[in-house]
C-alpha cells in the first residue's frame, strides 16, 4: 500500500505565529462574550504567549529545557477556556485562568520542572490586569504593545498591527539577553557542520595513511597521558580512607575511585586496540571503526561515554578535562581533601553534597533530613583559601549562563555584550538545621553538570545532569514562584543556571 502523510508545521517567527493566529479570527469572532472589549486585549495577549513559547525553542536550553511541541489545539483550548470564565465571570478571574493555561492546556506538555517555572512566570505576564491599557508594552523596547483597535472593524486593526512588526524578534521580548541571539546563531552553525561531517565519505584513497596516523597520534597521546596516572589502587585508598562515622568525604572518595577506574579500564583496553587495528595488527572490528570514525570528528566514543559522566565536549578537550578530573582526585588521595573542593571534578557530586550534610548532621546529632544548605558567596580567588570552614565545604569551577554575578553590588547582574559564560565565584555549602525559607532578595538558581539542561532520571533518584538549586542574591523584580519560594521574575525567563562544565 502507497500513501502521503501531510503534516501541518507551526509558523516560524513571532510575527507568522500572530499571523496565523488572527488568520482565523474575524469581527463576529473577536465581539464574543459579554466583555468583548476586554475579551480582545486578553485574545491578543493569549496569542502573543502563544507565539512567544513557540519561538522560545530556537535558543535552545536557554529557551526550554526540553524543546515542547506547542501546537494550536493549545491556543484554541485555552481560546474556548478564555470565552467561557469571561462569561461565567462578574471579575475577570486572572488567577484562574493563569493556572488553567500554564499548568493545564500548556504545561501537560512540559515535563521538566524547572520549564514549568518558566511558563507559569511568562503566562502570568499575559494574563494581568496591566494588559487591559492602551499601549501595554510587551518588550522593554516597546516594539511589542496591546494594539488599539477600531470598534467598528477590530479584526483589520489587529492584522495592519502585525503586518507591522519586525520579521524577526529580537530577544529581548523573550526576557533573554542580546547574547542569546548568539548562542542560537552558535548552535545552528554547529549543527550544521555536524551534519556535513556525518556525511563526509569515509572511503579510502590516497588520504586514508594520514587519516589513520591521525587518529594513531591522538590514541597514542591520550594513552600517554593515562599511562602517567594510572588506575587508583583501590585497596590502598581504602586503607588511607577507612569508612569513618566523623567522616563521610572517605566514603565519597573511594566511591568516585571506583566509578573512574572503570572508565579508565574501558579506555586503557580500547586505546592499543585502535592503534593495532590500523596497524593491521588486529581484526578491525566494528567498535573500534566507530571508534576510529570518533576520534575522527573528534567527538568522545560511545563505549566511553557509556562508562563515563555526562559531557559535551569534543574529544580533545573531553581528554583534558578527564586528566585534570583525574589530577584533582590523584592530589585528594595524596594531600587528604582539599580546602576547595573542585564540584566540577566529580563524577557523581550529589554524593559529594550529601556527604557534607552527613559530616554536619554526625557532628552536631541531627537527623540528615532536617540539614539543608545555605549559599554565602566568597568574593576572592579560591586559591587564598588555605583552610577549610569549620562546617560545610567551599566548591569552584561553576560557570553562570545568561547573567554574571556583579561582585560590587553582590547580585545577578546583566551579562556583559558577547560574554556567554562566567566563572562564578567561590560558594560555601554551610548546612543549616531546618533553615527558614527566603522572603525575597534571592535567584532559586538550578546548577547543572553541562549545558543541554535536560536528563533523565536515573535509578539512583538523581537526575543525570540536574545537580541541585542554589539561592543566588539578586535585586530585580521579586515574584514567588510556583513553589512558592521567592525567586526572580527576569532571570527564570532569561533562562539563567550555573554548570559544572561548559562544551569546549
Amino acid at each position: 500500500q502507497n500513501g502521503v502523510k501531510m503534516t501541518n508545521e507551526p509558523p516560524k517567527g513571532l510575527k507568522a505565529n500572530l499571523r496565523n493566529a488572527y488568520f482565523k479570527q474575524d469581527n463576529d469572532k473577536l465581539g464574543r462574550t459579554r466583555k468583548p472589549d476586554v475579551y480582545k486585549k486578553l485574545l491578543f495577549s493569549l496569542c502573543f504567549f502563544h507565539a512567544v513559547v513557540q519561538e522560545r525553542r530556537k535558543f535552545g536550553p536557554l529557551g526550554w529545557n526540553i524543546p515542547y511541541e506547542f501546537n494550536d489545539t493549545d491556543l484554541d483550548i485555552s481560546l474556548g477556556q478564555l470565552e467561557m470564565f469571561l462569561d461565567q465571570y462578574e471579575h475577570i478571574p486572572f488567577t484562574e485562568l493563569v493556572f488553567l493555561t500554564s499548568y493545564i492546556n500548556y504545561g501537560g506538555r512540559v515535563t521538566d520542572y524547572i520549564d514549568l517555572r518558566t511558563i507559569d512566570i511568562i503566562m502570568k505576564d499575559f494574563y494581568r490586569p496591566a494588559v487591559l491599557d492602551e499601549g501595554h508594552k510587551f518588550s522593554q523596547d516597546g516594539t511589542y504593545i496591546s494594539p488599539a483597535f477600531d470598534p467598528a472593524n477590530p479584526h483589520k486593526s489587529y492584522v495592519d498591527y502585525v503586518e507591522k512588526l519586525p520579521l524577526i524578534a529580537g530577544p529581548n521580548v523573550f526576557g533573554l539577553h542580546e547574547n542569546a541571539n548568539i548562542t542560537c546563531a552558535n548552535a545552528e552553525t554547529f549543527g550544521m557542520f555536524d551534519t556535513l561531517l556525518s556525511l563526509q565519505s569515509k572511503a579510502g584513497g590516497g588520504k586514508s595513511d594520514a587519516r589513520d596516523e591521525m587518529i594513531g597520534n591522538h590514541a597514542r597521546e591520550i594513552e600517554e597521558q593515562l599511562a602517567t596516572r594510572g588506575k587508583f589502587d583501590m585497596d590502598a585508598i581504602r586503607l588511607m580512607y577507612p569508612i569513618m562515622y566523623n567522616e563521610s568525604m572517605n566514603t565519597v572518595l573511594v566511591q568516585e575511585c571506583i566509578r573512574y577506574n572503570k572508565l579508565i579500564d574501558v579506555m586503557e583496553e580500547s586505546l592499543p586496540m585502535l592503534q593495532n587495528a590500523l596497524k593491521g595488527l588486529v581484526v578491525l572490528s566494528k567498535e573500534l571503526e566507530a571508534m576510529g570514525n570518533s576520534f575522527e570528528m573528534n567527538t568522545t566514543p560511545t563505549s566511553w561515554e557509556n562508562k563515563a559522566y555526562p559531557s559535551m565536549k569534543p574529544l580533545g578537550a573531553w581528554a583534558d578535562d578527564l586528566m585534570a578530573r583525574l589530577d584533582f582526585i590523584i592530589d585528594w588521595v595524596e594531600h587528604n581533601a582539599p580546602p576547595v573542593f573542585w564540584i566540577s571534578g566529580f563524577y557523581f557530586p550529589q554524593a559529594f553534597l550529601t556527604g557534607t550534610r552527613q559530616n554536619y548532621a554526625r557532628k552536631m546529632q541531627y537527623a540528615i533530613d532536617t540539614i539543608s544548605f545555605d549559599y554565602p558567596i566568597i568574593d576572592q580567588p579560591w586559591e587564598t583559601l588555605k583552610t577549610k570552614p569549620e562546617d560545610g565545604a567551599y566548591i569552584r569551577g561553576l560557570y553562570m549562563e545568561g547573567a554574571r554575578w556583579n561582585p560590587e553590588i553582590r547580585s545577578i547582574d546583566e551579562s556583559l555584550p558577547k560574554q556567554l559564560f562566567t566563572s562564578f565565584p567561590v560558594m560555601l555549602m554551610s548546612p543549616i538545621k531546618d533553615r527558614k525559607q527566603t522572603k525575597e532578595g534571592v535567584y532559586q538558581c538550578p546548577i547543572y553538570k553541562v549545558l543541554s539542561r535536560r536528563g533523565v532520571l536515573a535509578t539512583t533518584g538523581h537526575s543525570t545532569n540536574f545537580v541541585m538549586w542554589v539561592e543566588v542574591p539578586s535585586n530585580r523584580t521579586h515574584v514567588v514562584n510556583y513553589v512558592e519560594q521567592a525567586d526572580q521574575e527576569e532571570w527564570i525567563k532569561a533562562g539563567v543556571a550555573c554548570f559544572c562544565a561548559l562544551n569546549y
